[in-house]
């Protein structure tokens, strides 16, 4: 029996936009290096087209994206987000903030609301999203490892989903990043951290 019932499991994909991860995008570079030691944009390739030929429901997480004078007022902008600032990455109106045609929505997705710092769930449809849907086990590939990825699947596991990571199926800033996310803080909350190979091997042949 395959450990992921297509009609309860869900794929999100967190933050496929050009900046991330196409080549010339603004944060493209900064993830390159991690990116490529884990294989990264192949092995999200393979994921992709196994999970969408099973059935399984394809959920895409996007970041807020960046417009000028978004966070004016606030009290409690956060590092991130004062950082990203000047940046202005996955700008509204550029192709930066467009999503990437590989990795990013086709049809039959859902695209929840867009997250406005790391937690797909907060101050979103994502839980509503899944659980319309009667999804009970949740699957996170996409950037960055140790904030987005990570406190998505944080919240997931505190509203009672089986949270899955795949730890060549990320990328970060840094491979401390990626170290702390799958070895360090992982296991403390994931019921699994597989490899891409390891996933597949768990998800149902399409007939």
């Amino acid at each position: 029996m395959k450990t992921y019932p297509t009609d309860r499991t869900a794929l999100l994909i967190v933050d496929p936009y050009n900046d991330f991860m196409t080549k010339g995008g603004k944060l493209f570079e900064a993830i390159k290096d991690t990116a490529e030691s884990v294989n990264f944009f192949d092995n999200l390739r393979r994921i992709i087209k196994a999970v969408r030929a099973a059935g399984v429901s394809v959920l895409i997480l996007p970041h807020h994206r960046s417009h000028e004078h978004e966070f004016d007022n606030w009290k409690h902008v956060t590092p991130f987000q004062k950082a990203g600032v000047p940046l202005k990455a996955f700008e509204v109106g550029t192709w930066g903030g467009e999503f990437n045609e590989e990795f990013g929505p086709q049809k039959g997705d859902v695209v929840v609301q867009e997250h406005w710092a790391q937690s797909g769930f907060a101050n979103t449809d994502l839980d509503l999203q899944l659980r319309q849907r009667g999804i009970e086990k949740i699957i996170l590939v996409g950037v960055i490892a140790n904030s987005c990825i990570e406190s998505t699947a944080r919240f997931g596991m505190e509203l009672g989903y089986h949270v899955t990571l795949v730890r060549d199926g990320a990328a970060a800033f840094s491979h401390e990043g990626m170290h702390v996310a799958f070895n360090i803080n992982g296991p403390t909350y994931a019921h699994s951290i597989l490899t891409t190979e390891e996933l597949l091997a768990e998800i149902p042949v399409a007939a």
